[in-house]
């Protein structure tokens, strides 16, 4: 008597599972990959999905403190079970929650699933969203602090939006040079002005003139108003109108509101300009503003450096990313010595530094990147995990 169709679907299911365990074993890239693309999937949030467990082990986490500028707060995740897993300092972005992002929280807990050591110390500077020269010292200091921890003489570094263009300002020191296999930066900034000017203009180019025009996201835009806010209102408003702009920033707009009662009236109407998200009436300021602070933009971009960077370097970008657009990856490819960005990805998979939807030879190509970026990563070895 023949079987139904249901009698051999348990069969069925069973061989394809025994196929792709073959098949990871005989063929090492294919298990890299699929690893991959689960590490990205977690990221995404997506559903779960058996792909996400490829692999993966437990992880715990602890909270230390490291010495830099003043004592800074960092999280290192675990990977339970792991012998000698491969340390990574992870650097969030500009955003308030620092280390307690939740994607960032994602991510490393991913990578450390995956056999990572990974440290993200807390970055005060890009936290409370001030792009500057100090926050370069914090992740060399946290790098330190890992190949210590870790006993291994060299760590990954990765660092995200602005965070990556600290991390490369970080690797041109030679002290953290040497603690360095690799550096990854994803949504990286080459030439900081450059990119607050995309803010007023909405376009950019790349180094053979490469165009971008896209409206900017208006939070680039508040910022930058945050960040030199003595050039936006009267020395009287500056310390309430910090308050308030910080609040919008956090998206909590009804407070903000209630906040920017407290300023002058013509504190007020400013204010009133952003809140109907009118970024533009800040260009005349933005202009003076950058005119002023000139060599602290320079000292926060890598262009400044990148001479001295010698670290192997991975990057990655949205190619749709108005934040920080991705001409500023193709950028950071002229200026950085020769051979020394091992593999560059500019794509539509990805927003700012989130994975975002798109056609499959897109994705293909992030799950490839990420690939290669994690092999690069596994190159230390923790003596103690």
């Amino acid at each position: 008597m023949p079987r139904s169709n249901a009698s051999r679907l348990p069969r069925l299911w069973l061989s394809l599972a025994l196929f792709l365990v073959v098949l990871m074993i005989v063929v090492p890239p294919v298990y890299r990959h699929l690893r991959a693309a689960g590490v990205l999937m977690i990221i995404a949030d997506m559903h779960d999905s058996p792909l996400m467990h490829v692999g993966a082990n437990p992880v715990t986490e602890e909270i230390i403190t490291f010495h830099s500028t003043i004592d800074e707060p960092a999280r290192i995740y675990h990977p339970v079970g792991v012998a000698h897993p491969s340390p990574v300092v992870l650097v969030h972005g500009v955003h308030h929650l620092g280390m307690e992002e939740p994607r960032l929280k994602r991510f490393a807990r991913a990578l450390a699933s995956h056999g990572y050591l990974v440290m993200t110390p807390q970055v005060d500077p890009l936290a409370d969203y001030n792009v500057e020269k100090g926050s370069s010292v914090i992740i060399g200091d946290a790098v330190h602090e890992l190949a210590r921890r870790s006993g291994s003489p060299k760590v990954g570094l990765l660092g995200l939006s602005f965070a990556g263009g600290m991390s490369l300002i970080a690797a041109s020191d030679p002290a953290v040079a040497d603690q360095l296999t690799t550096v990854v930066a994803v949504g990286a900034h080459d030439d900081l002005e450059r990119v607050l000017r995309y803010y007023e203009t909405d376009r950019t180019a790349g180094p053979s003139g490469e165009p971008f025009t896209m409206k900017a996201h208006e939070y680039g835009s508040l910022v930058t108003a945050y960040s030199h806010i003595e050039n936006y209102f009267s020395p009287a408003d500056v310390p309430q109108a910090r308050i308030t702009l910080r609040t919008l920033l956090w998206e909590h707009v009804d407070e903000a509101k209630e906040q920017a009662k407290k300023l002058s009236p013509a504190g007020q109407a400013r204010m009133a300009q952003l809140f109907q998200h009118d970024t533009k009436s800040l260009v005349a300021d933005t202009d003076k503003a950058l005119a002023k602070v000139r060599p602290e933009l320079q000292a926060a971009s890598p262009d400044t450096y990148a001479a001295r960077i010698h670290v192997p370097v991975y990057l990655l970008h949205g190619a749709e990313d108005n934040v920080v657009p991705p001409t500023e990856t193709l950028w950071l490819q002229h200026d950085l010595p020769a051979g020394v960005v091992k593999d560059a990805l500019v794509t539509k998979a990805i927003g700012h530094v989130e994975v975002d939807t798109s056609s499959w030879r897109e994705q293909w190509k992030l799950v490839h990147w990420m690939e290669r970026m994690m092999s690069a990563l596994s190159q230390a070895r923790a003596a103690r995990g």
